[in-house]
């Protein structure tokens, strides 16, 4: 088994401590404050174990203060709604006595409905096309920050694919749409809600800077500082984690030291699977 593989089981593998409390350890690394999609992916996870017979749809949380990397984290359950379709799950994640982020889970039971429609997907590059080996011949590449290019390096849990590689280095898109492919490094089991789990880690991936696409900057540039402050997300149709997924991202208001910004998740086939929003603080270091 590869070691990504184990990092991320072991990320969302939360150990139970009793009912309704489960602690979720944090992968070895030198990350100032913990990953945004980490307590996202180990809280739904904690909000799973507690259902039984139905699947996460929809989740709401909010960011309370950036974790510690060196301790482990607490997840406090508590069973709101338990009716004839849906679940209702809300999950506390603890450190040091202090909540540090607070999420809502609903689940529902799995049901045939009249009305079936959809955005479509974008047409951009397929990932077979932006390859490492494809972008080291790019005019750009070698002066894509550092950040950027550890997209592309072996070890990580999370495989990602800028299509708009021209930003990373000034170029403005007046649109504001940017586009990535991701997938989990390595295969995962056939657990649906391990898959939509997986997912929620690494819809935090990239969202935010969503809101710099206009400018001719990212996030990882220096001249911002930046912080999640809530994460919502909906998911609409089966899909696989450690297959190849479209994430469509923009940013449609920015202001006063904050930004939203939104992402639809697509199958390669256009099936569009999930839906993300989130808000967060993006302020000019000075």
């Amino acid at each position: 088994m590869s070691r990504t593989l184990i990092d991320l089981l072991a990320i969302l593998d939360l150990e139970t401590v009793e009912r309704n409390l489960f602690r979720g350890n944090n992968p070895e690394g030198d990350l100032e404050r913990v990953f945004g999609g980490q307590v996202i992916g180990q809280a739904t996870i904690a909000a799973s174990r507690t259902v039984e017979g139905r699947l996460p749809h929809s989740l709401h949380g909010y960011f309370i203060q950036p974790g510690n990397p060196q301790v482990p984290i607490i997840y406090q359950v508590e069973r709101l709604r338990d009716s004839k379709s849906y679940s209702t799950r809300q999950v506390t994640a603890v450190q040091c006595g202090k909540a540090i982020f607070s999420i809502t889970v609903s689940f529902h039971v799995q049901e045939e409905g009249a009305l079936d429609h959809q955005d479509g997907m974008p047409e951009v590059l397929s990932p077979e096309r932006l390859t490492l080996e494809a972008l080291s011949n790019h005019s750009m590449f070698s002066q894509m920050p550092e950040i950027v290019r550890r997209y592309y390096e072996t070890g990580r849990p999370i495989e990602l694919r800028p299509v708009e590689i021209d930003r990373y280095v000034g170029h403005k898109i007046d649109h504001g749409r940017i586009h990535i492919w991701m997938k989990t490094a390595a295969k995962l089991p056939d657990d649906p809600a391990l898959h939509m789990c997986a997912l929620a880690y690494a819809s935090d991936f990239s969202l935010l800077d969503a809101t710099m696409a206009r400018y001719g900057g990212t996030l990882f540039d220096g001249r911002m500082i930046s912080a999640s402050l809530d994460h919502a997300m909906w998911f609409h149709r089966p899909f696989r984690a450690d297959e190849w997924l479209l994430y469509a991202n923009d940013s449609p208001s920015a202001q006063r030291g904050r930004g939203l910004t939104r992402g639809l998740i697509f199958q390669p086939d256009g099936t569009l699977v999930a839906s993300v929003a989130q808000e967060g603080s993006v302020r000019e270091r000075r």
